[in-house]
């Protein structure tokens, strides 16, 4: 599969059939992260990976009720340093890397942006000087979505000025 047709074929996957992720694959969708850019190669990250179903079930409220994050089978979670520059572009990055890798090995996944920072980070027993900044469920997909409709390039676009349409 090529790069496009991974970005082409990547939904936000809500609903995973009961099935562990193998660990050659866990392990592929973490070297994805790993090889992602970062500004000055500082590699500000770190991923913790979620498969018990306490700490799962645990994080459905600081997440708003989304309840399909304690049915995913694995969730993974992405955490750094605030006091770094660019740490959220890095990690959004990072987690970019995961999702188009997720595509090619039969995976799904699913951005989880919506959670109290700080709960989530005593969930997981952070220390202080680490942030919680992205969550992501992976699984494989009990169904694909269709895909959601998006502008227009022309709508999007703009050469050399912004242009007022």
């Amino acid at each position: 599969m090529n790069v496009f047709d991974a970005i082409n074929k990547r939904r936000s996957i809500r609903r995973y059939i009961e099935k562990p992720v193998e660990d050659e694959k866990l392990l592929r969708l973490l070297q994805a992260a790993r090889l992602a850019p970062s500004a000055k190669n500082r590699q500000n990250w770190e991923f913790i990976v979620i498969r018990n179903k306490e700490i799962k079930e645990a994080l459905v409220p600081v997440c708003y009720g989304q309840r399909f994050i304690s049915k995913a089978p694995v969730v993974i979670a992405g955490v750094a340093d605030p006091k770094l520059r660019w740490y959220k572009l890095d990690m959004g990055i990072a987690f970019e890397h995961i999702a188009l890798e997720a595509v090619e090995l039969g995976l799904g996944t699913c951005w989880i942006g919506a959670f109290d920072e700080k709960k989530v980070s005593r969930i997981l027993n952070l220390p202080n000087n680490l942030e919680t900044v992205i969550l992501m469920t992976v699984g494989y997909p009990q169904e694909i979505p269709p895909p959601t409709p998006r502008k227009k390039l022309d709508e999007i676009t703009h050469y050399e000025l912004y242009q007022v349409s």
